[in-house]
């Protein structure tokens, strides 16, 4: 059964910036953050750690960076699918702007994971864009502007609500999610507070002076905004 996200979400990016034992460390402080707040927590694990992140947390759910969409058989360095699922992921990017894709790839990825009950986290680089892969409904989608990405400035509101408008139009059972830029737990809280169903973040948490404690307040502040936003707006 595909895992199901519960709203508000947390996701956090590892890329290449730690690997190995520190992938699992940081992995072990996410999943303590996201018991002690009761949040679904997204982590996107490099394919090396995927098992040892998985086989070792209770409350993340493992995404893979990417997946090729073959079956099993040839294809010497495509990455599997399945192989994936087995090592403990339940869900994979389409479409990051640091691996782009086509329409056509996007389509048949989440065709893919669809297959095999792996959620679909889709990134797109403008509203446009984020419109046309809601059409093809995978779970999440992270309309994050690629010039914002790793650059300590975060999306302004206005396109933080319109982004979410328009995803929604198209397909209301799509999470959208804000991302691009974020570096902070009170970004994190504005962000959610103002109708983001999820936050995530990568770079603001690996060049932070402390990534551990980023992570800690990052994903606290995803609980209190809700939790506000429930008070104050009667969500």
């Amino acid at each position: 059964m595909k895992p199901v996200i519960r709203v508000p979400f947390f996701e956090i990016g590892i890329k290449n910036y730690i690997f190995g034992d520190q992938v699992l460390e940081l992995a072990k402080v996410a999943d303590a953050a996201a018991k002690r707040y009761d949040i679904d927590v997204l982590m996107i694990t490099p394919y090396t750690e995927i098992r040892r992140v998985a086989e070792n947390t209770d409350r993340l759910i493992v995404l893979a960076p990417y997946m090729d969409t073959l079956h099993p058989g040839r294809g010497l360095a495509d990455v599997l699918p399945e192989a994936l699922y087995a090592a403990g992921a339940r869900g994979v990017v389409v479409n990051h702007c640091e691996r782009p894709m086509t329409l056509p790839a996007i389509k048949r990825t989440i065709e893919r994971a669809n297959e095999l009950n792996m959620l679909s986290f889709a990134c797109a680089d403008t509203l446009m864009e984020a419109q046309a892969i809601a059409q093809l409904h995978p779970d999440v989608i992270n309309p994050e502007p690629s010039e914002l990405i790793g650059s300590g400035n975060a999306s302004d509101m206005s396109y933080v609500l319109e982004s979410i408008q328009r995803v929604k139009a198209i397909d209301p059972n799509i999470l959208v999610e804000q991302a691009a830029g974020i570096s902070s737990g009170k970004q994190v809280y504005e962000f959610i507070y103002a109708g983001a169903e999820g936050a995530g973040a990568a770079s603001g948490i690996f060049n932070a002076p402390d990534p551990l404690l980023m992570v800690e307040e990052m994903i606290k502040s995803v609980r209190e905004a809700f939790t506000d936003r429930i008070k104050d707006k009667g969500e």
